[in-house]
């Protein structure tokens, strides 16, 4: 538990250091075409997973929004959106970014890992980026099942940031990503303030040692999930500037259905 409250604590105060940079990330991809890009893809997700319901009938527990990306994304799309985050200084981010969709979003501050929520409170929950910066991943995915209703849908989009601190070959695909965004003359996503707080982190987390997402498979099957692995869905969703940031470490799509219980 003190190695938990601990990450937890250090979590906090470095994303509440990084809201305002990390906001601006994501109002880049508002301003984009990455918006519609994300915006087609959960859309499409979520409708042929639920091809009979009405999209404002179905109701999105958003995980670690962070600036408030999906939510806004799907508000917009007319879905019934809930959105949690560890960090205050990010859900006032994500309502500053949302404008007049804030009004439509219940933003709530919680802990991924600790929901609040009853059983079978959502049809959907969504992450991104979040899972790989968990103290107990186990007990995240957990959570989400126990919130999903039956025959929900959980879409969570992450990659194996930060295994190069723990594999050689991962190290060198990563220096060789520094290496050719600057050539290319991009900004690095990986250089920042405080970047060796995050890396410092991470090599105290336990995803940062693991080569996923066999490790979500396995975990959200003995949750009693049906999942697969979309391990090519950053060629659909990440721009050109993504892919030469981070081609050492492409992001991948968890895709998992809660099994409806037996009478």
């Amino acid at each position: 538990m003190l190695f938990t409250d601990s990450i937890i604590k250090e979590n906090k105060t470095y994303w509440t250091r990084r809201a305002d940079g990390y906001s601006k990330v994501n109002q880049e991809e508002l301003s984009t075409a990455q918006k519609n890009t994300w915006r087609n893809c959960l859309v499409h997700e979520i409708r042929s997973h639920f091809p009979d319901r009405q999209i404002s009938d179905i109701h999105i527990l958003d995980v670690g929004t962070g600036p408030g990306f999906f939510s806004i994304l799907l508000a917009e799309a007319g879905f019934r959106m809930t959105a949690v985050d560890l960090t205050p200084a990010m859900l006032n981010e994500a309502r500053h970014n949302a404008g007049t969709l804030a009004d439509h979003i219940c933003f709530m501050e919680m802990n991924a890992e600790h929901l609040t929520f009853d059983d079978q409170s959502f049809d959907v929950v969504i992450s991104r980026n979040l899972t790989w910066n968990l103290p107990n991943p186990e007990r995240a995915y957990a959570e989400w099942t126990r919130v999903l209703k039956p025959n929900g849908l959980l879409l969570n989009f992450d990659a194996n940031w930060y295994h190069y601190l723990f594999d050689e070959k991962a190290r060198d695909a990563y220096d060789a990503d520094r290496i050719n965004t600057q050539n290319a003359g991009m900004k690095d996503g990986n250089v920042g303030e405080n970047f060796d707080v995050m890396e410092d982190i991470a090599s105290r987390i336990p995803l940062s040692k693991i080569n996923r997402p066999f490790w979500d498979l396995q975990c959200l099957n003995t949750c009693g999930m049906s999942v697969d692995a979309d391990e090519k869905i950053w060629q659909r969703v990440w721009s050109e500037e993504e892919r030469m940031n981070f081609s050492s470490t492409p992001l991948f799509m968890i895709r998992a259905k809660k099994l409806a219980v037996s009478a």
